[in-house]
């Protein structure tokens, strides 16, 4: 298994907060799959808890990339055995071409929004940040080899794996779901997230979804770009990267990972001769 070194271009594009402006789109292009929509539909709890589905993600994302060997090998663990779970007519979640179309997508939308707002990686960085990238699937037992081996393997997967996807009436009942929580906190920041998303679909995925765009809609999404991309950048890396560093926090509280119980004497809590591992204000 590829893991990312402390100057791996993995590493420095996970860092980035500005990622998480496309987390509804990682989400949409992971359930444009119908056999992942239909997973999502009889397992997920999303639509009742987003935010706490979203936690678990960021978890599994910034540990795999961040942890210690130690606290890797236990949130795969986890993590594979709730997957194991995740089973129904047509889908398994640990079935290798799943694994690859949800990674695959993690890979996209986060070289996608480095760009948009840092700039960009050369061809050299892409090259390793899409090779290191396949830890986010292998670590649930996607193989090696099915991982593309390079840039131009994984440009031409995604072509032919995007003109394959069929967006049915699953994956449209979760969007709306997605973009009507019930918490209050998250119907105030869902336009924008809204926005974000849609914005960044391709305009026949948007159509498929049933999501409205238009002129004006075109035109606040260009300015939020312009905006970030001007702004973030000189944002101190510390705040840039504050998300990841309170993520890997709260996941080593919690002892790598553990279903959310009540807290008690010696409950959850790393060992106390655990090594620490660098986060991603250090890079």
């Amino acid at each position: 298994m590829v893991r990312p070194s402390r100057e791996s271009p993995l590493r420095q594009v996970t860092a980035e907060a500005s990622l998480l402006g496309g987390a509804g789109y990682a989400v949409l292009l992971q359930i444009a799959h119908p056999s992942v929509a239909r997973g999502v539909g009889d397992h997920s709890t999303f639509a009742t808890r987003p935010f706490a589905r979203l936690i678990g993600t960021l978890y599994y994302v910034y540990g795999t990339v961040y942890g210690t060997d130690a606290e890797r090998e236990r949130l795969h663990a986890i993590v594979r055995a709730m997957h194991k779970k995740v089973t129904g007519p047509g889908y398994r979640a640990l079935d290798d071409d799943l694994l690859l179309w949800v990674a695959a997508t993690l890979c996209h939308q986060g070289a996608r929004l480095y760009g948009m707002t840092m700039g960009g990686l050369d061809d050299e960085e892409y090259a390793a940040y899409v090779r290191e990238a396949a830890v986010l699937g292998t670590a649930l037992g996607l193989s090696e080899e099915a991982w593309p081996a390079g840039p131009a393997e994984f440009d031409a997967y995604w072509a032919e794996q995007t003109a394959r996807l069929k967006i049915g009436d699953e994956a449209r009942e979760i969007t709306r779901q997605l973009f009507h929580p019930q918490q209050p906190l998250l119907r105030i920041l869902m336009p924008l997230q809204q926005l974000l998303t849609t914005g960044l679909l391709s305009p026949e995925m948007r159509e498929a979804f049933g999501l409205p765009w238009s002129d004006r809609r075109q035109r606040v999404f260009d300015a939020v770009v312009a905006t970030t991309r001007t702004v973030y950048p000189r944002l101190p890396r510390s705040v840039r990267t504050l998300p990841a560093t309170l993520c890997l926090r709260s996941m080593r509280r919690n002892g790598g990972w553990v279903r959310p119980r009540r807290r008690g004497r010696g409950s959850g809590r790393v060992a106390s001769g655990q090594p620490a591992a660098a986060g991603p204000a250090g890079a």
